[in-house]
């Protein structure tokens, strides 16, 4: 029988006696549950550590409206260095493209200032006038010019890069009813224009006008941009025309010839003509004066006009001011049918504005002056076509070149007159009775404008820029030649000055000027075409 007090081979342990809790059953010693978590959170953190230098997360892009505010700032940066210091940049090349048709080197005359340029200035500069003077060649439809970074070897560099597209419409048309200085009524005109046949930027047109008993001219002719090496455009222009002054002159007029544009800038033109002129009197009515003109003449000339032209608009001028100087030399051939003289105008403008309802006042004097010249030249009468006549229904405020016009008087309705022949009555040999008188023209002429425009009340009037004007004309033509001059006084060259005033509503559009005008005639002579009344007119600028 087994003892009782025997030990037991498994004795229970009692709990207070247990083991530490750092020793197993095996007796390794145990991390104890604190000291755990200890080295648990100092993994934790190494991990955290580790995560820390991983790149951090990718940023959303940028919002459009962000990108363009940014792009703005760069570009505000950019102007504001430009415009307070000079930013030194060289053209390295110039690349053109697009040009199937154009020859390079007439793209590449036009960007000379553009390989000249020596700063970001220059270079800006240089670009908007190339652009400008290659959209005016008329056979592009588009012009962009590209400054972009130069070779990396070569820090201040770029490359300039020219892209234009041709324009694919190489014919035009227009047409348009005007009334002219030169002509009694109005003129339907219609052209042809055929754009960059060769690739030159040659420019061909044919042209047709034609009034009402009065005038009709047909031309044609060809611009070529840059020829030989001439730093201007070349123009020639042959023409045949016919003008018939029956009515106010007793004479018709038909010439045929060349016209050449020798030079041609912004600011100066040298053109000659050469042309054979015939004068005929088909009623043969015609005053003395008249008379001894007619027949045949050979004009052979050159004209010079310089013009400058600061106005905001030519059809509605509210600010600036034009200056116009044309030299016209005639005689210019050995043979002594060829027309001698000499002659000058001058026309004047100035447009300044109110500040209210958007008026302006628009004032302008002009002159002009012609003489014979050659061997007793001072007993020579001047030459008739060459003349100035005043009067006609067109605008002073859009056409400039010289004397030309008085409100509210006929076409050659102001000057000198001399009576016609005179009619024998078959039945009556002693009674005659006058034909009328014709208009002779003078060799110097003075006219003189003022016009307020102003707009209407009407918002739908304003926004298609019809307007109202009020103006006043005077002026006035006198004879010099053959000894004439010896007889001249300013004073009554001034003192019988015609005038007139008036009042209306202007049309204006892209082309052409519409003027519906009341006129008042304040001085006339006796034998003037002055008259009062509502008359339209249609002006085209010059």
């Amino acid at each position: 029988m087994a003892n009782s007090d025997s030990e037991d081979p498994n004795p229970k342990i009692d709990p207070e006696e247990k083991l530490p809790s750092n020793v197993n059953e095996n007796g390794v010693n145990e991390v104890e549950p604190e000291e755990a978590d200890d080295d648990e959170f100092e993994e934790e953190d190494e991990e955290d550590e580790e995560d820390d230098q991983e790149p951090p997360l990718q940023r959303k892009p940028f919002s459009e409206e962000s990108r363009l505010r940014a792009e703005k700032a760069k570009l505000e940066s950019l102007f504001r260095r430009i415009s307070t210091e000079k930013v030194d940049l060289r053209v390295h090349d110039v690349l053109i493209k697009g040009n199937t048709k154009t020859k390079e080197y007439l793209i590449e005359a036009e960007l000379e200032g553009i390989k000249k340029a020596t700063t970001m200035q220059e270079l800006l500069a240089a670009s908007a006038i190339a652009n400008a003077n290659l959209r005016e060649l008329e056979i592009f439809d588009s012009v962009r010019i590209t400054l972009d970074s130069g070779p990396p070897e070569l820090p201040g560099t770029t490359n300039v890069i020219v892209e234009v597209v041709e324009t694919e419409s190489v014919i035009t048309g227009e047409l348009g009813c005007y009334t002219k200085p030169a002509a009694r009524s109005w003129t339907a005109e219609g052209s042809l224009k055929f754009k960059n046949l060769f690739g030159y930027g040659d420019l061909w047109d044919g042209s047709l006008a034609y009034g009402p008993s009065q005038t009709s001219e047909v031309s044609a002719g060809v611009l070529l941009p840059r020829f030989k090496g001439f730093v201007s455009p070349v123009t020639a222009r042959a023409f045949l025309l016919s003008q018939d002054w029956l009515e106010l002159s007793s004479y018709k007029e038909r010439m045929a010839g060349l016209s050449l544009s020798l030079f041609s800038t912004r600011h100066h033109d040298v053109v000659y003509n050469l042309g054979w002129r015939t004068l005929t009197d088909p009623s043969q009515m015609a005053s003395k004066s008249i008379r001894r003109q007619l027949g045949h003449g050979l004009l052979s000339s050159i004209k010079y006009t310089f013009k400058i032209d600061r106005r905001n608009s030519p059809m509605r001028p509210t600010r600036g001011y034009s200056f116009v100087s044309s030299s016209h030399v005639g005689g210019l051939a050995p043979d002594n049918r060829s027309v001698r003289f000499v002659r000058q105008e001058i026309d004047l403008r100035y447009a300044v504005p109110f500040g209210f309802y958007h008026a302006a006042l628009n004032f302008g004097v002009s002159g002009g002056v012609i003489f014979p010249w050659g061997n007793g030249f001072l007993n020579k009468p001047s030459s008739l076509p060459e003349r100035f006549f005043l009067g006609g229904d067109f605008s002073p405020v859009c056409t400039l070149g010289g004397p030309a016009t008085v409100w509210g008087f006929k076409t050659r309705g102001l000057g000198p007159t001399e009576p016609r022949r005179h009619v024998r009555d078959n039945s009556n040999q002693d009674a005659s009775e006058s034909s009328g008188r014709d208009f002779i023209g003078g060799d110097l002429a003075v006219s003189a404008f003022a016009d307020i425009s102003f707009d209407l009340p009407l918002r739908w009037l304003r926004e298609r820029g019809v307007h109202g004007h009020v103006f006043a004309g005077a002026g006035n033509v006198a004879k010099l030649s053959e000894n004439e001059f010896r007889k001249f006084s300013f004073q009554r060259f001034f003192e019988s000055f015609r005038s007139s005033v008036g009042a209306g509503i202007v049309i204006p559009t892209k082309i052409f000027r519409l003027e519906c005008n009341y006129y008042y005639i304040l001085k006339q002579l006796e034998h003037d075409g002055g008259k009062v009344g509502f008359r339209f007119s249609i002006s085209a600028p010059s």
